[in-house]
């Protein structure tokens, strides 16, 4: 009996596949979209931490 659940345990797990839905063009461009203006204000937050830092670095150096 065990033996027989387990196969069709094993038939049922390997039967389940991904699925995946078709996502119109719009909503693609737009994660897109979103995707290259998130990198840019990472970006600009990256550099602006950077200044702050060498500004500090260089007050403390003058001391």
């Amino acid at each position: 009996m065990k033996k027989k659940l387990a196969a069709l345990a094993a038939l049922g797990a390997g039967s389940v596949g991904s699925v995946m839905a078709a996502v119109p063009t719009e909503v693609t461009t737009a994660l897109t979209d979103a995707k290259s203006d998130a990198v840019s204000v990472a970006g600009t937050v990256i550099g602006i931490v950077v200044a702050i830092a060498a500004f500090l670095y260089m007050r403390r150096a003058v001391r």
